[in-house]
């Protein structure tokens, strides 16, 4: 409750609504929405609703909420950890799925603080979990230190980030999930770029490309991200090699739905890591084309995201200079 009271609090405060106005737009008692805001009572499924429609949050909010059964559930496995059932891991799959879905809408910032509160509980009922619920559980933490790692990457606050990318990865690698560990290793790649380091950039992303088990999508977008590197660190012809080697994979990776942790993973997105590699080529051109198209094509609920923000300033960079 208190979790979803702070991104609700933040996320109005983000959009440009008191309190008073956000009752008055969804026609709550404003004493009533206070006490919810302030973790005092636990919301309604229609405030949940509304608070959702008014922040365009696509049920995010309502996502992080869990039914009654879902919190005894999580209660239970909570006092008695060696007891961990499958419905309180599908529960916390769904609570992070929606977190997800928040990173699409608000500002990393606003999210980062519940985003903590909910990895430090995950990651302790990992310690004691026992029985054959405990690999998934694992997966699910990894994902949730991952996620953490991420938010706190946009945020720029890249020596934590990069701590709990570590540890994310040291996650995924105790349950083989090679998928998640690709995905660690990327995020450390986006640390190096929002850096600067172009053999950062490059040694992150060609290490996800070639980490056991990852996706093919994983590997294009991942080979596509070290070859821009290797371009900045002036090796154009091996980035040359390295895009034809990340075209080859293409139609595989198309023909394949993303990975469900790394669901955003679409041949459309794939070309906004092309538009970043053929800007890093001198392909002006080229770049402004990828860029351009990629943000066109992005779903309605992803074209604004705070993630974006990043390729639509490559996009200025590569028309400023062609």
């Amino acid at each position: 409750m208190s979790d979803f009271a702070d991104l609700a609090r933040r996320s109005l405060r983000d959009n440009g609504y008191s309190m008073k106005a956000a009752a008055r737009a969804m026609n709550y008692d404003p004493a009533y929405l206070s006490r919810v805001l302030n973790g005092k009572q636990a919301p309604s499924e229609k405030l949940v609703q509304s608070l959702d429609n008014l922040l365009g949050t696509g049920g995010a909010l309502a996502g992080i909420v869990l039914n009654s059964d879902d919190q005894s559930r999580v209660s239970r496995s909570t006092a008695q950890p060696s007891r961990l059932d499958a419905g309180t891991v599908d529960a916390l799959a769904g609570v992070l799925a929606a977190y997800r879905r928040l990173d699409d809408t608000a500002k990393p910032e606003s999210v980062i603080p519940a985003t903590m509160a909910q990895t430090k509980e995950v990651t302790q009922l990992l310690k004691n979990a026992r029985g054959p619920h405990r690999d998934r559980l694992a997966e699910v933490a990894s994902e949730f230190v991952q996620f953490a790692g991420w938010m706190l990457a946009q945020a720029r606050e890249d020596t934590d980030a990069v701590r709990l990318l570590n540890d994310a990865l040291e996650l995924a690698d105790e349950v083989g999930n090679g998928t998640l560990a690709a995905q660690a290793l990327n995020f450390k790649g986006y640390v190096a770029r929002q850096q600067a380091r172009p053999q950062a950039i490059a040694r992150w992303f060609a290490a996800a490309a070639h980490t056991p088990g990852a996706h093919p999508a994983q590997r294009l977008g991942d080979i596509l991200q070290a070859a821009a590197g290797m371009a900045q660190l002036g090796q154009k012809d091996q980035a040359l090699r390295m895009v034809e080697e990340a075209e080859q994979l293409t139609d595989k990776a198309a023909a394949l739905p993303p990975p469900r942790t790394s669901y955003w993973l679409t041949p459309v997105f794939n070309r906004l890591n092309l538009g970043l590699c053929t800007l890093a080529l001198g392909r002006y051109g080229d770049s402004v084309d990828h860029l351009s198209s990629g943000l066109a094509q992005l779903p309605d609920d992803l074209r604004n995201a705070p993630w974006t923000w990043e390729h639509r300033e490559a996009l200025r960079k590569a028309k400023e200079a062609a």
